[in-house]
């Protein structure tokens, strides 16, 4: 804004200065003008005619001129804008490029923030990793006490077992071994390297004639101190991170105990639910998934408060941005207003100098016409003059109001160059002044001229008449002038034509000069584009090769890390190493000791062994004694004598054992003191076992060897321990076989000699056992010492191998070396391509400066030509008297253009150096590229072969973790070997404690690993002491116990002996039951139990292990998320600990480091003047020396000068180091600024990495929720809509079902009427036949039955004729129904062609739901699978998200905090850069004095040389060339400090250029900027000027105009610029307001930042004292340690007894388990087979509601078929048939008399008499009876039965009597013989089971009979149904082909055989009755 202002005032001041230049021009070609015409007017009045057409041909030809001028002027216009718009749009490219190589910066600084990044968190692994061996270490360290503990609790051994296996691998622990091992050879070497190089130095010094050699040394001595500063650094880094690494090493192994805890808590807890839900129905496991569920819910409403909560935080800002955003417009608002005033303003301005240039030219034109009107216009001209003057007095006015107009307006920011812009008006005002006094001047000499003529005039006409005469020769002379001066004037004429002419050539060699410049121009812009490609390539280039620095740099910083680690586990590997060396040493003499101890004990062993053998000699001995003795019994004196010897020999034998009791108690001490040795012992082992196995974590040599020693010692104290046992073995049973000895002597006073024998064959036995078992015991010894060197041998090979791995190691080492210096000389090279790189930017901007100045260049050239072009008129036109001025003028154009020609080519010549430069660069950088691509490739080489390598290493690890293991296996075995051969007590009180021991020293171990100080050791000292008194309470009471033990022993022999005896008893019992078969049965029962014990076992093993597992997986997971916590957290603290460093650097060391440098740097410059006096000193004193050396000797002064020498060298050495200092302390400053600015620039990164986490996050879940809510209601609605359609179905299923329904009642209407027509011919075919076969016998009998017949057939025909009339009836009813049936057919074929289509829908929309079902499934199915990982996943966050919460709480307020400390030190970096400058620029002169001050000390140093020189030769006798030389030396120094003065003049000379030209440049910029707006603005007006000309007195009132409005218009702009000054101040106020509302709130962050300082202390106070409270409670716990340890002891018997008692409570249990799981065994097969019932149930139950549907409609057809039997039982009840009766009747005649009766009982019977009453009548007298028959036969009319015919097999038996042959035929014909009837179930044929069981015969069901065969049925009272089969019979009667209605209705209908209504006694029964009776 402020340049753009200035640039237009510039402009505008020099258009004006232009328009006065050529407003003077044009007055002074005017008077020119003015004065010829006079002069000319006394000679041309006679020829004005010639001279008029004269001067219009000119005016022709300057108008022709002008014309082409115009042509040319816009043609330069054109090409001008040509130019300007190629300008604007190299800016515009320059721009684009500008903010590209921006962005690409940011990019890199993003790239190196996220690098950076990256580093701390490999940082954190690393430290994670470490923190992770350590606690492996531990984890490594409790296995043994976990080993032990398992035979305790063996359910918790394996969940042990899994979670020490969770943290670490022991592949990670080798390898880190590994690298430990690599570095501490790293280590070694460098200390080799810097002793060899401190040799080397010694011998320097030593030495010290070679100043190459000295150079070295104090590079080495400089390195040295380095490398101890670095050291000292790492130190106390190490040590830093050793207390952070303790801190967190003690909490992690309380956390892992806290989980420990709660894992076996709940562990127990799942056991308990378990085995709960064995007990009980798995109903109840739906419940969790509900409460996960609510649980899920609660956590996603909390997540969206939290969401909530964060936008709205975010929301503020964004307020607050707007706002600041809105103050932004308003002030640019404000700006623009201000612009558009200063236009309006310029605008003005522009107006009122085109009104002075109309005044001018006014002025002008009545100058004209004051050439005409001389005399009479003089007034005129004043009055012009006087009005002109006003018009600049008012113009001046107007430049004054607008100039304090324009101070007004000025903003603070453009001031300057408002200033700026009055100072160029005030120099157009004086210009404008000083045109005003020469227009005054030229007004006076015209009042003066006209005076002149008026007194010339006068004159004449008072000489007229003297002057008559003299008027011929005044004539003639006149004559003969004018003859001269049209001479003259032809002769102007040609010379006019001629510069005509050469004006058109120039103006053509204008033209041409212009078009080679734009040629030329042209061919500058293709080469500057492609100078802008190569370089564009070239940076290119450049950022890859810088990324690729980048990452080498970074792989060195990776590798410079791990040694430095390395260095530091090295020195604590050696430290540890020396300790333990220590201590094998100690453990070395303790063995020896104890060995010494053990032979000394084998010794003494050994002697009573041999006096147990002298012992078992003499009793012997007296035993062949006393036999002798018994044997010689004859004397009782003998007898009396051999008794007191008897009694002498048992004294002696009684002292013998006394004695040997005392040896035993001696022993028994000396056992005791080796077991508290042993105790020691196995303590010391102990502790040498934590010890090793923490090397092993940190050495994996030093493990194996001390495993070895520890399994050594293990054995050996194995061995001894066995040892011991047997001793005290030895002991007890010697002791028990004196005192039998003893028992057996006093006995034998009794006792005869064969019992004596007895007993000593005994003791042999007992010896020779004794003798086995030593025998044994040594082989074992044998074994175990051969077992120890293979040991050894192993560990040999092991060491070797890992020699070999240590030599692969350095190898690998010397490869990295190489590497190093690799990269160390690519970064050279590419240091170097930088400079060139920035030697090329140089040259680009310089060449860029050159086009713009060959562009600037050329427009002077052509305004040159221009002014040459209007010199040459002037020329034309002017007096001879100015052409040496035009002619210097032209001169120094000429000059000017050649000198601008030599700076073209030299620019050219630049170019083409630049091009030179260019390509040799292209070819650098692809030799470069090429060598990259080279050592890219070698680098994957070694990064293959190092893969390899690993591979080689790891495959070598597995096979030596293979060997260990096996070693370990054998060493397990053996101890499980010694083990066993312990007794039972002993081994059981023994692992109590040691298991005790053991957990306490490993706890304490544990603990105390890696920080051993004082008072630790001191409560170490305590714990051992107590230790110590433990066990020698112990010992004590093992002392009671062994006495009571032996008290015991006496006591319970005979006791163990009854015990034995019942024991064999009970086993040769328990044999015999083995033998029987029933104990068999009962084993391979209990062997099946067991196995089903076994798989029980196992699959709760596999649950338990799939519960560990996941338990395990859920621990990963916490531990990851408590990672990242921590990750954060240390990354926020990081950030704090940074910031607070970065505020501190800036608040202390801001202003006292620049104090410091300007301090330093003034002192160094200090001691350069001082040593440079000393030097000039010293170089005086070797001048003494030298010419006192002349008389002297020179021997002498030689030594002196050697001497004087060293010391310049060391100084020299001590001005180049702090040279050195001085450079690095500079570049560490710069480094420094530069570092905070990127690490702000991370931090904000950061922070926007976080905010947009945070938001993702949010998205993430809000998008969750929605898709879940969405999924559930898609279910819910596929839901309703299947619900929907299977409505839809079961309505069309029974729409359906109701139509199959219809159907079969019209077919069974059908089958009704068919029947009826059935039974109507079944009766009339009978007739027919019987008739035929009628018997001739009786005529009468035969005419009354025709009589009868015909009467009946009239009947018939009747109900033939009814029947026919109903059948039509019936006819035209089924045709109606027919025609119903079709209408009602074709009506549901339709609706079922509906439904159909209806289904096909139905199906398709179903297949697409089911589609989308199935879809929808699958992402439930997904989601369900996310659901429960999230589940997992949030309960195991559930703790974390709470801490996480409070976490991210107080990492929002920190960072508030930052983002405020940040604003502050962006703002202190302002501040800072400023002061830098300065600094720079002070620095950069100190640098100068610096530089003078060295090159002095360098003109000293080489003085020093020629001394020596010159002493040298001095000594050699050269005293003549010495004088010379140092005459010579001293010249040569003056002229090198003249030139050394001269250089620092010229340099500083240079740079002041340098930066004055850079200004110079840019205001050269900027003038040619306004001049070529100047010339378009100069032709714009020459335009409007040739336009006023013409409308001059239009425009004056239109100017009139302009003013008012003009006027008006600044009253309305002063309005909006107080309305803009009041806005300002209100948006002033409101950031006023502002301001106080944060600094309020930072008053209240800082009183919450005390407030949490004060609780912080408050809290440490508070740990303190817990501190304290816990040391307290440590000793009383300690106490009670004590105390319980006493308890303990009384308890363990109690709990032995309580065991005993659960054991046989567990016993009972299992077998009460065993028959509670043959009971659930025996009960889940019941509920097998009822569920298969059940299944069974449902399927019978489906079967019975179909067949109950189809009996339904079986039924109705019964009902109907019922109610019509039961019209024609009605109507057929009363009657009785004619014919049967006439047989019977006939029957009755033929029988016998005898059985007539029988006759007439089944006559009654058909009748439906009564039994009593045909009794009676039979009683009566028969005459009786035959007269009532006959009477009662004949009253009832003569109905006959027809004889029915017999069956083909049917004999007819004739003996037989006819109510025989009668019951006979009526079986007969009641039994049909058809198949019996089958229910309609087997004619439907139903789909679901084609043959269901068979149904029985319904009335065979009816009567109820037993009889197997089918009972017998009445033809004659049966239904016509069983007569004529519904069904089809297998085999057709005879009469098959009968009538339609005849025939049996087919299968394919569906019928069914209605029940018969049946009497209660069949006929046949009746008939059997009756021939009974």
């Amino acid at each position: 804004m402020s340049s753009w202002l200035g640039s237009l005032g510039s402009g505008l001041g020099q258009s004006l200065g232009q328009v006065g230049g050529s407003l003077s021009s044009l007055t002074g070609q005017i008077s020119n003008f003015t004065k010829d015409m006079l002069l000319e007017g006394t000679e041309e009045v006679e020829e004005t005619t010639a001279e008029f057409q004269i001067s219009s041909s000119r005016m022709k030809e300057i108008e022709a001129i002008h014309i082409t001028l115009r042509a040319e002027n816009e043609r330069l216009k054109k090409l001008c804008t040509d130019l300007e718009e190629k300008h604007e749009a190299a800016e515009l490219q320059i721009k684009q490029q500008s903010s590209d190589y921006r962005n690409q910066l940011q990019q890199k600084e993003v790239e190196v923030s996220h690098l950076k990044a990256r580093q701390n968190a490999l940082q954190d692994q690393l430290q994670k990793l470490q923190t992770a061996a350590q606690s492996a270490n531990l984890e490594v360290a409790n296995l043994p006490s976990t080993t032990t503990s398992a035979s305790f609790v063996p359910g918790i051994s394996h969940h042990v077992s899994t979670f020490h296996g969770d943290d670490m691998d022991f592949g990670d622990i080798i390898w880190s071994q590994q690298e430990i091992n690599r570095l501490s050879n790293e280590v070694s070497r460098l200390e080799s390297e810097v002793g060899h190089w401190r040799h080397i130095a010694q011998s320097s010094k030593a030495q010290g004639t070679n100043s190459s050699d000295q150079s070295e040394i104090c590079k080495l001595q400089n390195t040295v101190k380095e490398l101890k500063q670095k050291l000292s650094q790492e130190i106390d880094d190490h040590q830093h991170e050793l207390s952070v690494l303790q801190d967190a090493h003690r909490h992690k192994l309380g956390e892992i105990s806290r989980r420990h805890r709660e894992e076996l808590g709940e562990y127990e807890e799942r056991i308990e639910e378990l085995e709960s839900l064995l007990h009980q129905d798995g109903s109840e496991i739906r419940l969790p998934d509900h409460s996960k569920v609510h649980e899920m819910q609660k956590t996603i409403q909390i997540l969206q408060t939290e969401k909530t909560e964060s936008v709205k935080k975010i929301q503020e800002p964004e307020v607050e941005i707007k706002d600041k955003h809105e103050k932004l417009s308003l002030t640019e608002n404000d700006k623009e207003i201000l612009k558009k005033v200063q236009e309006l303003l310029n605008v003005e301005k522009s107006q009122i100098i085109q009104e002075c240039e109309r005044l001018k030219m006014e002025v002008s034109q009545f100058i004209m016409i004051e050439e005409e009107r001389i005399l009479p216009d003089n007034m005129s001209v004043k009055e012009e003059l006087l009005r002109l003057q006003q018009a600049l007095s008012d113009a001046q006015k107007e430049i004054m109001r607008l100039s304090s107009l324009n101070q007004g307006n000025i903003l603070p920011e453009d001031s300057l160059e408002l200033k700026k812009n009055l100072q160029i008006l005030k120099e157009e005002n004086s210009c404008l002044n000083q045109e005003k006094e020469e227009l005054q001047k030229t007004l006076l000499t015209f009042q003066n001229e006209p005076e002149t003529i008026i007194k010339f005039t006068s004159t004449e006409d008072m000489n007229l008449k003297l002057e008559l005469s003299n008027l011929k020769i005044d004539l003639e002379t006149k004559n003969l002038e004018l003859n001269e001066s049209i001479a003259e004037k032809e002769t102007l004429i040609a010379e006019l034509e001629e510069l005509d002419k050469q004006n058109q050539e120039a103006t053509k060699h204008m033209i041409l000069m212009k078009e080679q410049l734009s040629k030329q121009h042209n061919e500058a812009d293709i080469t500057i584009s492609k100078l802008i490609q190569d370089v564009n390539d070239e940076k290119k280039r450049v950022s890859q090769l810088e990324n690729e620095k980048m990452k080498i740099t970074k792989e060195l910083e990776v590798q410079k890390e791990k040694f430095n680690q390395g260095e530091v586990t090295l020195h604590d590997l050696n430290i540890n190493n020396q300790e333990l060396e220590n201590k094998i040493k100690d453990l070395r003499d303790q063995l020896d000791k104890s060995q010494e101890y053990i032979l000394n004990i084998k010794k003494e062993n050994t002697e009573l062994q041999e006096k147990l053998k002298q012992n078992e000699k003499d009793l012997f001995i007296t035993k062949n004694d006393l036999t002798k003795l018994l044997n010689q019994e004859s004397n009782s004196n003998f007898q009396c004598h051999l008794l007191e010897e008897k009694e002498t020999e048992i004294g002696n034998l009684n002292k013998h054992l006394s004695e040997m009791k005392e040896l035993n108690k001696n022993l028994e001490k000396i056992v005791l003191d080796v077991k508290m040795e042993n105790e020691k012992l196995a303590l010391a082992c102990e502790d040498v076992k934590q010890q090793l196995q923490e090397s092993v974590n940190v050495k994996n040599q030093v493990s194996l060897e001390k495993d070895t020693v520890i399994e050594a010692l293990r054995m050996e104290k194995g061995q001894l321990e066995v040892q011991l046992h047997q001793s005290e073995k030895r002991l007890l049973e010697q002791a028990h076989k004196y005192e039998q000895t003893i028992e057996e002597l006093s006995n034998a006073r009794k006792m005869n000699t064969s019992a004596l024998q007895l007993e000593h064959e005994c003791l042999i036995k007992l010896n020779q056992e004794k003798d086995f078992e030593i025998a044994k015991l040594k082989n074992k010894i044998e074994q175990i010492n051969s077992d120890h060197k293979e040991t050894k041998e192993i560990l040999t090979r092991n060491l070797a191998e890992q020699k070999e791995l240590t030599e692969l190691i350095k190898e690998k080492e010397i490869f990295i070396e190489q590497l190093q210096d690799k990269e160390l000389k690519l970064q050279k090279k590419l240091d170097t391509h930088i400079q060139i790189s920035e030697q090329n930017k140089i040259f680009r901007q310089t060449l860029e400066e050159k086009d713009k100045s060959l562009a600037i260049m050329k427009e002077e050239n052509n305004h040159l030509q221009e002014e040459l072009e209007r010199l040459r008129d002037q020329q034309s036109r002017s007096v001879p008297l100015a052409e040496p001025k035009t002619l210097d003028i032209i001169t120094e154009l000429e000059t000017e253009v050649t000198q601008l020609n030599v700076i073209k080519g030299n620019l050219e010549d630049e170019i083409k150096c630049c091009q030179k430069t260019i390509e040799d660069q292209n070819q650098n950088e692809m030799k470069l590229l090429q060598t990259l691509q080279e050592q890219k490739k070698e680098i994957d080489e070694f990064k293959s072969q190092h893969e390899q390598m690993s591979i080689t290493h790891t495959q070598l690890f597995l096979e030596k973790d293979e060997e260990i293991k096996n070693l370990q296996k054998t060493i397990n075995q053996i101890k499980t070997q010694l083990h066993e051969e312990r007794q039972d007590i002993q081994t059981e009180t023994s692992d109590i404690f040691q298991e005790t021991k053991v957990q306490t020293l490993n706890v304490e171990n544990g603990n105390e690993k890696h920080d051993l100080s004082k008072a630790e050791i001191e409560r170490l000292v305590k714990g051992i002491k107590e230790r110590e008194m433990e066990i020698k309470l112990l010992n004590e009471k093992n002392v009671s116990l062994t006495r009571q033990i032996d008290q015991l022993s006496k006591d319970e022999v005979g006791k163990l002996k009854q015990i034995i005896k019942q024991k064999d008893l009970e086993i040769q019992a328990l044999h015999s039951r083995i033998s029987s078969a029933s104990y068999m049965q009962d084993v391979v029962y209990l062997q099946q139990q067991l196995q089903a014990y076994v798989v029980e076992r196992e699959q709760l093993f596999s649950v338990l292990n799939e519960k560990t597992r996941e338990n395990s997986q859920l621990k990963t997971e916490y531990h990851k998320i408590v990672d990242i916590v921590a990750a954060k957290e240390a990354a926020l603290l990081k950030l704090q600990d940074e910031n607070q460093q970065l505020n501190s650097r800036f608040e202390s060391s801001g202003q006292d480091m620049f104090k410091e440098t300007i301090q330093n740097l003034s002192r160094i410059i200090r001691e350069k003047d001082i040593e440079i006096d000393a030097l000039s000193q010293k170089c005086q004193t070797l001048l003494t020396v030298l010419q006192t050396s002349d008389s002297g000797n020179g021997n002498e002064v030689g030594s002196i000068n050697s001497n004087q020498f060293e010391e310049l060298l060391q100084e020299r050495d001590k001005l180049k180091q702090q040279v050195k200092k001085m450079e690095e302390w500079k570049q560490q400053v710069i480094t420094t600024v530069q570092n905070m600015q990127h690490e702000s620039a991370q931090l904000q990164e950061e922070l926007h990495k976080l905010q947009a986490q945070v938001l993702v996050d949010s998205d993430n879940n809000s998008k969750l929720q929605a898709d879940y809510n969405g999924l559930i209601q898609s279910y819910e609605q596929n839901e309703t809509k299947l619900k929907c359609f299977g409505q839809e179905l079961a309505q069309v299923q029974h729409s359906i079902g109701q139509l199959h329904n219809t159907k079969d009642l019209l077919l069974g209407k059908l089958d009704v009427v068919s029947p009826q027509l059935s039974i109507r011919s079944s009766v009339v075919l009978p007739v027919r036949d019987r008739q035929s076969e009628i018997p001739n016998e009786t005529s009468k009998s035969l005419q009354q039955e025709l009589d009868l017949l015909r009467k009946i057939l009239q009947e018939k025909d009747a109900t033939i004729k009814t029947l026919q009339e109903n059948n039509h009836r019936l006819c035209d009813s089924v045709a109606a129904t027919s025609e119903l049936e079709r209408k009602e057919h074709e009506e549901i074929d339709s609706e079922i062609k509906q439904i159909k289509e209806k289904r096909d829908i139905l199906q398709k929309s179903l297949k697409e739901k089911d589609l989308l079902i199935k879809a929808k499934s699958d992402q439930l199915l997904s989601l369900n699978e996310n659901l429960t990982n999230k589940t997992n996943e949030n309960e195991l966050l559930k703790q974390a998200v709470t801490n996480l919460k409070e976490r991210t709480l107080i990492l929002e307020m920190d960072i508030c905090k930052l983002k405020e400390e940040n604003e502050k030190i962006i703002v202190m970096s302002r501040e800072k850069e400023t002061e830098f400058r300065a600094l720079q620029e002070t620095n950069m002169q100190v640098s100068m004095m610096l530089r003078e001050k060295e090159f002095e000390s360098n003109s000293m140093k080489e003085k020093a040389l020629a001394f020596e020189k010159l002493l040298k030769e001095k000594e050699q006798g050269n005293t003549g060339e010495l004088n010379q030389l140092l005459n010579e030396v001293k010249s040569m120094q003056d002229k090198a400090v003249k030139f050394q003065q001269e250089r620092d003049q010229v340099m500083l000379a240079l740079k002041q250029k340098q930066m004055e030209s850079n200004s110079l440049q840019n205001e050269v910029q900027h003038f040619r900027d306004k001049e070529s707006r100047l010339n378009q603005e100069l032709e714009r007006l020459r335009n409007h000027l040739l336009e006023m000309e013409d409308s001059y007195t239009r425009e004056a009132l239109a100017a009139e105009d302009r003013e008012a409005k003009l006027k008006k218009k600044i009253t309305v702009l002063e309005e909006k610029i107080v309305s803009s000054s009041n806005a300002v101040e209100n948006a002033s106020h409101q950031a006023n307001l502002q301001v106080e509302s944060l600094q309020e709130q930072l008053n209240v962050v800082s009183r919450q930042r005390d407030e949490t300082v004060l609780q912080l202390s408050l809290s440490q106070d508070q740990v303190k004292q817990y501190a304290l409270s816990l040391t307290n409670l440590q000793m009383v716990l300690e106490q009670f340690q004590q105390e319980e340890k006493a308890i303990y002891s009384a308890e363990l018997e109690k709990q032995k007894k309580e065991i005993t008692e659960w054991r046989r409570k567990a016993e009972n249990l299992e077998g009460q388990v065993m028959s509670l799981q043959e009971n659930l065994e025996e009960a889940n097969a019941a509920l097998d087979s009822a569920s298969r019932l059940t299944e069974q149930l449902d399927l019978k139950e489906e079967q019975i509601e179909e067949l109950k549907k189809q009996g339904e409609l079986r039924q109705e057809m019964l009902d109907d078929v019922q109610n019509k039997l039961v019209n024609l039982i009605n109507s057929t009840e009363g009657k009785v048939d004619k014919v049967l009766m006439r047989n019977l009747f006939v029957g009755h005649f033929h029988t016998p008399k005898n059985k007539r009766h029988e006759v007439l009982r089944l006559m009654g019977s058909i009748l439906g008499i009564e039994k009593e009453e045909m009794e009676q009548l039979l009683n009566e007298d028969q005459r009786g009876v035959t007269r009532w028959m006959a009477g009662w036969l004949g009253g009832g009319g003569s109905k006959s039965v027809p004889s029915t015919p017999l069956r083909p097999n049917q004999q007819s038996v004739f003996n037989s009597s006819f109510s025989e042959l009668f019951v006979k035929f009526l079986e007969t014909e009641s039994c049909p013989s058809l198949p019996p009837p089958k229910l309609s179930v087997h004619g439907l044929k139903p789909l679901d089971s084609p043959e269901r069981g068979k149904l029985t015969n319904p009335a065979s069901d009816t009567k109820g009979s037993g009889s197997s065969r089918r009972p017998d049925v009445n033809p004659f009272l049966a239904p016509r149904s069983a007569a004529v089969p519904l069904i089809t019979p297998a085999v057709h009667g005879v009469s098959g082909t009968g009538h339609l209605l005849m025939k049996p209705i087919s299968d394919a209908l569906p019928t069914f055989t209605p029940l018969p209504v049946l009497p209660d006694n069949s006929a046949g029964a009746v008939l059997k009755d009756l021939l009974k009776q």
